[in-house]
């Protein structure tokens, strides 16, 4: 819930950072330009422009980089599948090629499996 909630902010975010990086004029003349903006006139005024448009941008580029930071954070920590392996498979299937008293994971060994915890969603 909280994860979908902070990921729409996040498409926002990023939807208005793009807005607000065409606005700003350069020397192409920027987006205002396409939209019949002369060199001097832009949308929003003078000097007032590009210290509100650059503030604007600063301000929505940290909080993308911190809701990108966040969304990475919580994605770690949803559960996801184990992996499974194909040699693992086959010897649980077939159970007369263990030797009696070993398992799986003593015969494999799960030095790679353990930091990955089991899927808790199955």
């Amino acid at each position: 819930m909280i994860y979908n909630l902070i990921q729409g902010v996040h498409v926002l975010v990023c939807i208005v950072l793009i807005i607000v990086v065409l606005m700003q004029s350069s020397k192409g003349g920027g987006l205002a330009g396409a939209f019949g903006g002369g060199g001097d006139q832009t949308v929003f005024g003078g000097h007032e422009t590009a210290t509100f448009l650059s503030k604007a941008t600063t301000y929505l580029a940290v909080a993308f980089m911190f809701l990108s930071l966040l969304l990475a954070f919580l994605a770690s920590k949803r559960g996801v599948a184990r992996p499974e392996s194909a040699i693992r498979q086959a010897i649980q299937n077939e159970g007369n090629v263990i030797p009696r008293g070993e398992s799986v994971d003593e015969i494999l060994g799960s030095a790679v499996f353990d930091s990955i915890p089991p899927d808790s969603t199955q």
